[in-house]
């Protein structure tokens, strides 16, 4: 009897488990490669962004951003790598090397705008040298709007105001890199 009632316990748990917003990769987990390396500024990766997919949109979301940012870099204010919005609701996943703009492997409509580059696209990790373990935050963002009204040319940190103030949940992964 105490068996069948802990195996429906378990069971009724599973049930209510809450599934929550979750960004994932099949490219990258806790580490870096030189496939996302930069290529520029010192560094000669492939500055491939990585493929990225998640699951359990919050309700209410129109749409999706996603970012990549190192609070490590020595500018006072950190380093946007990949800023990308507009992504429509319906997609659930970038393809590897959907930064690089020139290939269009974002959906249509979906806006890749300045990194602290100065360049749109994805831009990958280039610590400088010796300067330790850096921080490497890929965020996606559910929006509760459709579209941010920003364009291409819009720098990180006005994009980043815009996903305060309309993110309604927000899910990362974290790498660490260093040369």
């Amino acid at each position: 009897m105490k068996k069948l009632i802990l195996a429906l316990f378990l069971f009724v748990s599973s049930l209510t488990q809450a599934q929550t917003f979750t960004l994932k990769s099949n490219d990258i987990g806790g580490q870096s490669t030189k496939k996302q390396e930069f290529n520029g500024f010192g560094c000669s990766g492939d500055n491939v962004s990585p493929q990225l997919f998640w699951e359990n949109a919050p309700k209410g979301t129109k749409s999706y951003a996603i970012t990549m940012y190192d609070p490590d870099a020595p500018t006072g204010s950190g380093f946007w790598h990949w800023v990308v919005f507009d992504i429509p609701t319906n997609t659930k996943e970038l393809v590897s090397n959907a930064g690089n703009p020139s290939l269009n492997l974002v959906p249509k409509g979906t806006i890749q705008s300045k990194t602290s580059y100065g360049a749109n696209g994805y831009g990958g990790p280039c610590p400088p040298e010796g300067h330790g373990i850096h921080t490497y935050i890929i965020t996606i963002h559910a929006l509760k709007i459709d579209k941010l009204g920003l364009d291409q040319n819009t720098n990180p940190e006005i994009v980043g105001y815009y996903l305060w103030q309309n993110t309604i949940e927000k899910a990362s992964i974290v790498m660490y890199y260093s040369r």
